[in-house]
């Protein structure tokens, strides 16, 4: 019998935060879909619509902790699967830094989108 092997301490911090961005993700895609796809179709999706929803502290807050969120699981969950494939030593340092690296280049962008998506003067 195939013995199970994980990168992943059982019940330990990056296990358990893996599954909580999980529950969170779930509920706010459910209500991404819900909102932009069932009560506005996608060709009723405009650029002032945008601006509207993202003005709103509410909606702004939502999708950057979404963002946030989806990247730490996306990092994260591709982190372990190449360590679950056996990599180790200085390729898995490297691949660690690397991600962590992308990881927050992808946020730092998506958080400069989304203020400008709020209309907010944006310049680095």
């Amino acid at each position: 019998m195939a013995e199970r092997y994980s990168s992943f301490e059982p019940k330990g911090t990056r296990w358990f935060l893996q599954r909580i961005t999980a529950g969170f993700l779930i509920v706010v895609l459910a209500f991404h879909f819900m909102l932009l796809h069932f009560v506005n179709h996608a060709y009723e999706i405009t650029f002032m619509g945008t601006q509207a929803r993202m003005s709103q502290i509410g909606y702004f807050a939502t999708m950057v902790l979404f963002l946030g969120t989806a990247t730490f699981h996306g990092v994260n969950g591709v982190y372990n699967a190449l360590v679950n494939q056996g990599l180790s030593g200085t390729r898995k340092t490297a691949v660690k830094y690397t991600l962590v690296g992308a990881g927050l280049l992808l946020t730092v962008q998506g958080i400069r989108v989304a203020l400008a998506m709020t209309g907010m003067n944006v310049t680095l």
